[in-house]
């Protein structure tokens, strides 16, 4: 039978399984997000788990022989897509609400293909256990990416430290290493899809890797955990230098997964536009300190009681400048949304990009609804205006199709967000959240 999940759908056999060795085939319809504007955010959200933590720890489960359970895992496109490339490497998967189920005891595939791979560029993740797990992996090259490209050569030049034999065929990474030695490895930069990548190989290498420059992402340490869980030897996740010390084999786990940090800042920046009022549960503050201080700034309330966030917004917003950076510093997956806030901010604000090289795409978009914005190579100058207008709109991106919704959420009349196929590879049904929150927002076909 199918299934539609948001605009999406999906073949399912009785167990609620993706169905085994075939290309899922998905339909991408017209769906749209009609948002109109002028009415205060009040209440509770629930955060969901973090998908971009869920990725990288549903892969991890190729390294153990059994059944790994993860919990509050995000019902998205990506973890689809990720569920259907496990399967067709001989994973046995079973997913019943947010929680998912996967059994790695028998795989009998070690070719990630290119139309499973296009879908998803963190389907690259599974070069590095794959290579650790069967000694070998052919894995599709991701290609590139709508805010810019984000190469893999620093996942290739760290196998090969750890004794990797790398070819490029026809498209294809072609890796073989009968057996992985554990060597000290600098990253050029600190890359998270990178450096969860190394960590999943090297943790079965013979002797001690360290992993210099390494990525500090609150995803990495939840990656490292869970490694650790399964009987890694890791230490120095969240720091730049990160100790592996490799291990024969890994057993299977129940965890978890961590709260999204970029959801819940959206709704913190949503709280600050609509002079709203909102409690963000089940949340984790300290993942969001770079965002935190930046909004407080803007003069909006921010408090924090354990794993609850609550944001007050106001009449004045102030007009603050960010520059995004690798964390700890304020995150390019929150740029958009914070653009969007300071487009109805009082004064002058300066945008910096430093982490990709296309992630304005949202500006002229914004730009239709009235907004003040000039590029300037990777800065966006942006004079604040006294009101937004609706407009339709199309989304470029994941990260862009939440902050046209935000704009929308302020917008005089009714903003139409079109291509919102973007929203369901991140967000959790967000319509819904922000529907319960007291907005005037709904999708249609």
């Amino acid at each position: 039978m199918k299934i539609a999940i948001g605009h999406f759908q999906f073949k399912i056999n009785s167990k609620q399984e993706l169905t085994p060795d075939e290309h899922i085939k998905t339909e991408v319809t017209l769906d749209k997000i009609i948002v109109e504007g002028g009415h205060p955010l009040k209440g509770q959200v629930n955060i969901s788990g973090a998908k971009n933590a869920a990725l990288p720890i549903l892969i991890s489960s190729l390294l153990t022989e059994g059944q790994n359970t993860f919990t509050n895992v995000p019902n998205l496109q990506d973890i689809k897509s990720t569920l259907t490339l496990l399967k067709h490497l001989g994973a046995r998967v079973e997913t019943h609400g947010h929680t998912v189920r996967i059994d790695c005891s028998n795989l009998g595939n070690h070719e990630a293909p290119y139309d499973l791979v296009r879908k998803m560029r963190a389907s690259i993740l599974v070069l590095g256990p794959l290579v650790a797990k069967l000694q070998k992996a052919r894995v599709s090259l991701p290609g590139g990416c709508a805010i810019g490209a984000r190469p893999i050569n620093l996942h290739l030049k760290g196998l090969k430290h750890l004794g990797a034999a790398i070819e490029l065929k026809h498209g294809y990474v072609e890796a073989s290493a009968p057996n992985l030695r554990g060597d000290e490895i600098y990253l050029d930069t600190p890359t998270v899809t990178g450096t969860e990548n190394l960590m999943m190989a090297a943790v079965m290498a013979q002797g001690q890797t360290i992993l210099r420059n390494a990525a500090r992402e609150p995803e990495i340490m939840a990656l490292a955990d869970v490694l650790n869980q399964m009987g890694a030897h890791i230490s120095g996740a969240g720091t730049s230098v990160i100790k592996i010390k490799g291990v024969k084999s890994l057993h299977p786990v129940s965890t978890r997964i961590i709260p999204d940090r970029i959801e819940t800042g959206t709704f913190m920046v949503a709280a600050a536009m609509t002079q709203g009022d909102i409690e963000i549960l089940n949340c984790e503050p300290g993942h969001l300190s770079g965002l935190i201080n930046r909004l407080r700034l803007t003069g909006a309330d921010v408090t924090i009681n354990g794993n609850i966030i609550r944001v007050k917004g106001h009449d004045l917003i102030n007009s603050v400048d960010i520059k995004t950076m690798p964390y700890p510093g304020f995150p390019t997956d929150m740029q958009a949304q914070f653009m969007t806030l300071m487009s109805v901010a009082n004064g002058l604000s300066l945008i910096s990009e430093r982490i990709f090289e296309n992630r304005f795409m949202h500006v002229s978009e914004l730009k239709r609804m009235g907004a003040d914005i000039r590029v300037c190579g990777r800065s966006a100058v942006v004079q604040g205006v006294p009101n937004l207008s609706a407009a339709p709109v199309m989304a470029s991106d994941l990260r862009a199709s939440a902050s046209l919704i935000l704009a929308g959420l302020v917008a005089k009349g009714k903003t139409e967000v079109n291509r919102i196929y973007h929203l369901d590879r991140g967000y959790e049904a967000i319509e819904d959240k922000f529907r319960k929150l007291g907005a005037a927002i709904k999708r249609v076909a």
